[in-house]
């Protein structure tokens, strides 16, 4: 844990304020920045308003993230964000064949 800044700051106005914080769930000090870090920056930001982002490529990093938060009793926290970024569960937009869509009635002549 660095003493760099905050990944994003987001206001409106001086009293509007909200800190954004990206992870990667393989960040070995991920179960140390979801305790202290978000933290340390509110005070800085004098905010108290934050989002942590933690982007994962595996299920097995899914499931580390998973255990960190529910022995941090995060795992029901709003203000975390978990995005799926492995790439063994999705198709690739350039191999998903376009659907026909059926053709819509105009509804002025309905």
């Amino acid at each position: 844990m660095g003493g760099g800044s905050v990944d994003y700051k987001i206001s409106e106005g001086k009293r509007d304020n909200s800190l954004v914080e990206f992870k990667l769930a393989s960040n070995n000090h991920l179960r140390d920045n979801l305790e202290n870090q978000i933290e340390i920056y509110g005070k800085a930001n004098k905010t108290k308003k934050s989002v942590k982002v933690i982007i994962y490529f595996s299920a097995a990093q899914r499931k580390r993230v998973t255990s960190i938060l529910k022995e941090l009793k995060l795992e029901k926290d709003e203000s975390i964000v978990l995005i799926d970024a492995r790439k063994d569960n999705k198709l690739s937009a350039s191999k998903v064949k376009a659907r026909k869509r059926p053709h819509s009635r105009n509804m002025r002549n309905a």
